[in-house]
């Protein structure tokens, strides 16, 4: 079995063939800043998982194993077009990794590192060959840093995971009833005077301007799109406990520690509204290197649907405005929203009349199923983390799904890709957040990346075994699932 996460479309072994040493191996890579990157990241990634020094060279020392880093025109696997795709050859003289991109050589690394395995005589790599590319563009995962705080070394520790299962967006939930966690320039207020609660009672915190520049280029560097969602019209009580002139009554909330939702909102004909959406989405895009914001859209429950469909049609606009592209959740759907808004699904409970209607207008879809993808929830009723509104899920039922029969009628074609999520009402820590995160994380990026026909519940949780001695060895926690023999 060749344990890799997410299963490839196309895996050889060849018959007889020659492992690959990886003692005295070294890296060669083309002269380009984006190729020597990803060597770098390489040599790093190969040396932490073979325990043995694996180094970047400008050329290979006569006899010495090889790994190759080459940019060139390669075939992706069933005719895919897919600027991710890659080629892995491996034999006893070492490896080739062919793309047509940065990123697929990216992910080429992902594939060889794991493949290392113990051998009589060391680290090694047995003779395989990989055609491969991604079944979705847009593969992610939503990360609620609103509800409780997570700092930038843990949210690194998030992209890291990603990236390793070749996801390639992290959508940062900012902004909640329980605090706003970016700088905003236009109003400094928020970051000041909102950030200091948690649905935990812990001191909270929020992302400067240069954290979150910091953030953006830690995640570019390994291939990851940070997608920045401040939470609009609903989900505000953290503003409105800052500014008053966004409701009706004029007075501040208080701050809030809880984890009810549907309680907050704007009002959109105060004087104050536009201008403060203007404000900080405009401070939200001047910082964001990626093509889209997140405006919510979830979730308003006080609000009527002219005063919402007002709502989401000043987002659009304003956003457009900034040079960006809208992402709402799917309630935004009902309010008839713009062609190129995405929508992000998540609500398996309610009629898909209105997604149909949408689709019908040429909107595309991200596939969040709050029953399938929303890691938050617990493995089993007696789990300790998480809640239970959405239903349980153990990994199988993160495992067991396609995206193309989520909403039925909904042609796959407009389907850009899935996200994982978790919220945070519950978790605080650490290890809370990555007992949820994984083992399920990997089989959300399996269902994002492979081919239907190429899943096989049985085959990956039997991979999935391989994959924990990594995350003991990066100190990450994890649920040993009595799903998966982990012995």
């Amino acid at each position: 079995m060749v344990a890799i996460i997410p299963q490839p479309l196309h895996v050889e072994s060849p018959v007889g063939g020659a492992a690959f040493p990886l003692e005295g191996a070294v890296l060669v890579a083309g002269p380009t800043e984006a190729e020597q990157r990803v060597a770098a990241y390489a040599a790093d990634l190969l040396t932490r998982a073979a325990g043995t020094r694996v180094a970047v060279a400008g050329s290979v020392p006569d006899g010495a194993p090889s790994i190759a880093l080459r940019l060139a025109d390669v075939a992706g696997p069933s005719g895919s077009d897919s600027p991710e795709r890659y080629m892995l050859e491996v034999d006893g003289s070492g490896a080739v990794l062919t793309a047509t991109a940065p990123v697929g050589l990216f992910h080429a690394v992902q594939t060889l590192r794991r493949l290392v395995t113990e051998g009589e005589h060391g680290p090694e790599v047995s003779a395989v060959v990989v055609h491969d590319a991604p079944r979705f563009a847009w593969r992610g995962l939503s990360f609620d840093v609103a509800r409780n705080f997570f700092p930038v070394r843990q949210i690194e520790l998030v992209i890291d995971v990603l990236a390793s299962y070749k996801l390639n967006v992290l959508h940062l939930h900012l902004t909640d009833d329980q605090g706003w966690r970016i700088e905003t320039p236009s109003r400094p207020e928020l970051a000041k005077l909102a950030s200091e609660t948690s649905t935990s009672g812990t001191a909270g915190g929020h992302l400067s301007l240069a954290d979150f520049r910091h953030l953006q280029d830690y995640a570019a560097d390994r291939f990851v799109t940070i997608v920045p969602e401040i939470d609009l019209p609903g989900h505000t009580n953290a503003a409105t406990s800052v500014y008053g002139e966004l409701r009706a009554d004029g007075q501040r909330t208080a701050p809030y520690e809880g984890i009810e939702v549907g309680f907050s909102q704007l009002t959109y004909d105060l004087p104050a509204t536009e201008p403060f959406l203007r404000e900080v989405l405009a401070d939200v895009a001047a910082i964001t290197d990626g093509e889209y914001l997140h405006v919510g859209g979830d979730e308003a429950l006080t609000l009527g649907a002219e005063e919402y469909a007002q709502f989401i049609a000043l987002l659009e606009e304003i956003v457009a405005e900034t040079g960006k592209k809208t992402i709402t959740w799917q309630e935004a759907a009902q309010a008839g929203t713009r062609p190129d808004t995405l929508l992000q699904y998540w609500d398996n409970r309610v009629d898909s009349a209105p997604f149909l209607a949408a689709a019908a207008r040429g909107s595309r879809f991200i596939m969040s199923p709050g029953n399938r993808a929303y890691l938050d929830m617990k493995y089993t009723a007696e789990y300790p983390l998480g809640q239970d509104w959405a239903g349980l899920i153990e990994l199988r039922t993160a495992y067991d799904w396609d995206p193309a029969e989520v909403i039925e009628g909904l042609p796959v074609d407009q389907i850009e890709g899935v996200e994982a999520a978790v919220w945070t009402e519950t978790l605080s820590t650490q290890e809370e957040l990555f007992l949820m995160l994984l083992p399920r994380l990997s089989a959300v990026a399996e269902v994002a990346w492979t081919a239907p026909e190429r899943k096989d519940w049985d085959d990956y949780r039997a991979r999935v075994v391989a994959e924990a001695a990594t995350w003991r060895r990066e100190g990450l926690s994890f649920h040993e699932t009595p799903q998966v023999d982990w012995s």
